[in-house]
């Protein structure tokens, strides 16, 4: 679930980056949620095989 979330606000990072089009900060803070969710889904996967 976490890697559907990662994948979709980087979609959307990315459709607003190569659109002109920006809501102020608003982009910017979806991609930093997005690497959140992806460090976070590492750092599980990780805590299982150990």
């Amino acid at each position: 679930m976490l890697w559907t979330i990662f994948v979709i606000l980087c979609a959307v990072w990315l459709v607003a980056l190569f659109s002109g089009y920006t809501v102020g900060g608003f982009i910017h803070i979806l991609l930093v949620i997005a690497i959140i969710v992806l460090l976070v889904r590492v750092y599980q996967r990780r805590k299982l095989k150990s």
